[in-house]
Formats: C-alpha cells, structure tokens, sequence
C-alpha cells in the first residue's frame, strides 16, 4: 500500500505537459546579450587571459632562475 501511494504521488509531479509549459515561461525571461556587450566581454576575456599569461611567465621565469640559483646549475 505505501509502494502504490508513492508512485500516485510521483506520478502527480511527473507531467510532462506542465513540465514543459515552465520550461517554455523561464525560457521567456531569457534576456539575450546585444551585439556590442559581447564584443566587449569578449575583449576583456582576451585581455586578461593575455595579463595572467604575462605574469605566470614572469612568476615562472623568476623561480627558475631562483632554483638555478640555489642550485648552481
């Protein structure tokens, strides 16, 4: 008897006509970017993944040439 109350209650949140009529509202309040703040977000991502390359290689050269140091190679 409980097994059966379950399944008539999951069955009950499992409408996929509901279901997919919420998908359809929240895909409503979707906002899109415009053109030109993609073109800058996309801008500012290349400029950082150029400032972080920068510093990762000056970080790297500085501890090569710290561990060249103590170790005499």
């Amino acid at each position: 008897m409980f097994f059966y109350h379950n399944v008539s209650t999951i069955m009950k949140r499992l409408n996929p006509t509901k279901f997919f009529k919420e998908v359809k509202q929240e895909g409503q309040k979707i906002v899109w970017p415009s053109r030109k703040e993609t073109l800058i977000t996309t801008a500012m991502v290349f400029v950082m993944v150029l400032i972080f390359s920068l510093f990762f290689l000056l970080v790297d050269n500085v501890i090569s040439w710290f561990i060249r140091l103590i170790l005499g190679l």
